[in-house]
């Protein structure tokens, strides 16, 4: 997942700090409080066995620690258990569980959609307090500032509130103000939530597995960029040209004399809510159109654009009766980077062919947790997957259906992938959803096989081949360079642990046989490499060298050519040896 500044999963990992320039971005409340409020809301919702594994146990009270200890495990409803104690814990675990509903390569399908309901609002603050952050962030009265105020709010979340404004010449606006201490008490749970991932990394198998540590400091990062509003401004503006050629699409415009890190001022979007089919049928919408709509719109942000939005629920769209689409709140986004792209491909060219092992590479390659994934048994439960889904085309593809068995082969081979694939993955499921409340009979694998092909398309272009061959000769250099220390380094070990190794001299000639093999072709690789990078290098760089264009190019093939015939006349050599 990525949200606001592009958040990358297995990038350098640093602990929380501050918003910038944040008078609110202090440590607030007390640690010990908080974490006995975290120990009672798991005891009281049964989740008494997680108080250990995460290290709560010394913060319950002697007296209560034989009651928490003979509480039962969570039964058929720990899913509804979960969320209800989440929502008791106020915005980061609110928001922590808005991002574990689109896990769903970790949680079953009953916590994804019991999580799915967490809303993100919370009680009202008092306009008093929303007028002294407008006061302190703008250096006016709402009144100076606007035109108009409304004190009563439009809605409250667990982090802003929003309230309805008109600006000097009349334009109607929502004003966004952070409210007061939701930075200080973010910032405590997010360090809280980082030493509970730390202790159940130590004693979960589980916690272990998926990355508790690297999860928790991923959320923090991201869900400090939500915090920010200028960061949600710029996002904004990032989406509203990227469709400045789309008529169908409209996105706010932003104020930036009255916008601050805690107060976003936006043109105000009203309209339909997509998820109210009576009040399209009543102005005539052609819904039909409408679901094309919207899932070619998401389309284009991720496959296009690779900078989608990724919180497209039904109240963050309007509908005008004109059919014209309005996107409001952009905090949470996804950046799909080239690596994430090209996942993305080898899946779907995987998929179309049915080809199981190439799916299993596709699916290791992503992942996260490589190192503990059993292949074979990966290779045969995405062979029965494939033989379910016998596919000619995305276009057949029931992505939904599909997804969901994908996910459940993920989590039972302890697969993870990056949050930006899972993100991405559950934007397509989701504006899916939406789409089939408009017109039923809509199939987003219609939509998406023209992106399909041309990922497919792109990955065999030979600039795109040049590229991978540039990297892995790249990858290759590195490796030659650190072998003699990692081979130092076995030796080392061997010579430690007193192993002795004795091979016969006619088992050690297929050996030596291979390595030669596989070392000519690496050097092989890398000449080739290195003539396609200088040559297109020289070409691009100095003009007076483009009319030599086919000469140099030709005879870098030659070059390539000859060392190919090399290659494949001392191997045929060898084997006549």
């Amino acid at each position: 997942m990525t949200s606001g500044g592009g958040i990358r999963a297995g990038g350098r990992r640093r602990r929380v700090e501050p918003v910038d320039g944040d008078p609110e971005g202090r440590r607030g409340g007390s640690h010990a409080a908080r974490y006995l409020q975290i120990a009672s809301a798991l005891r009281r919702h049964g989740f008494s066995f997680a108080i250990g594994l995460v290290g709560l146990d010394h913060v319950i009270p002697w007296w209560r620690r034989t009651a928490a200890k003979v509480q039962r495990q969570p039964s058929g409803a720990a899913s509804s258990h979960l969320r209800a104690a989440l929502e008791e814990l106020g915005p980061t675990f609110i928001k922590l569980g808005q991002v574990l509903s689109t896990r769903s390569d970790l949680l079953p399908p009953a916590f994804i959609t019991e999580l799915a309901k967490l809303q993100d609002a919370a009680p009202p603050v008092s306009v008093e307090e929303i007028r002294a952050v407008i006061r302190s962030e703008l250096g006016a009265d709402p009144e100076v500032v606007f035109a108009s105020f409304e004190d009563k709010p439009l809605a409250s979340a667990s982090i802003g509130q929003a309230h309805a404004a008109t600006l000097a010449d009349g334009t109607s606006v929502v004003v966004k103000v952070r409210k007061p201490g939701a930075v200080a008490q973010v910032h405590t749970d997010l360090e809280i939530l980082h030493t509970l991932a730390v202790h159940a990394t130590r004693a979960w198998a589980f916690a272990r597995d998926i990355d508790a540590v690297g999860m928790v400091e991923e959320f923090a990062q991201s869900l400090r960029a939500e915090l920010d509003y200028l960061q949600e401004g710029r996002n904004a503006e990032r989406f509203a040209d990227n469709f400045r050629d789309d008529p169908t699409i409209v996105m706010p415009r932003v104020y930036w004399p009255h916008t601050t890190p805690r107060v976003l001022t936006l043109e105000r979007m009203q309209g339909m809510n997509v998820a109210d089919t009576r009040a399209l049928e009543r102005t005539g919408v052609d819904r039909d159109l409408l679901a094309r709509r919207g899932a070619g719109i998401v389309l284009k942000m991720i496959f296009e654009d690779r900078f989608f939005h990724a919180d497209l629920h039904p109240g963050n769209l309007f509908i005008h009766p004109d059919g014209t689409i309005a996107l409001i709140d952009f905090g949470m986004v996804g950046v799909v980077s080239d690596e994430l792209r090209g996942h993305l491909s080898r899946l779907f060219i995987a998929i179309v062919r049915g080809d199981a092992a190439l799916l299993t590479s596709a699916v290791i390659a992503v992942s996260l947790t490589s190192g503990m994934i059993d292949r074979t048994t990966l290779h045969d439960d995405l062979r029965v997957f494939l033989a379910r889904y016998r596919l000619g085309s995305v276009r057949q593809t029931p992505f939904a259906r599909m997804m969901t068995d994908l996910f459940a082969i993920l989590r039972r081979n302890r697969v993870r992938w990056p949050s930006e694939m899972t993100m991405l993955l559950k934007s397509l499921l989701l504006i899916e959803s939406l789409a089939m409340r408009l017109d039923p009979d809509f199939r987003l694998g219609e939509a998406l096989e023209p992106y399909a092909e041309r990922l497919a398309r792109e990955r065999l272009r030979a600039s795109a081949i040049a590229k991978r061959i540039v990297t892995s000769s790249a990858e290759v250099g590195e490796l030659a360079l650190e072998l003699p220390g990692i081979v130092r380094r076995l030796m080392d070990a061997v010579d430690t642990a007193g192993i002795q190794v004795h091979v016969r001299a006619a088992e050690l000639e297929p050996l030596l046989g291979r390595a030669e093999r596989i070392g000519n072709r690496l050097v092989a690789g890398m000449i080739g490499a290195g003539l396609i990078t200088g040559i297109g290098g020289l070409v691009a760089a100095e003009r007076r060298w483009r009319s030599w264009e086919s000469a140099m190019v030709g005879a870098g093939l030659t070059t390539i050519g000859a060392l190919g015939a090399y290659l494949t006349w001392t191997a045929r050599r060898r084997r006549r040896g």
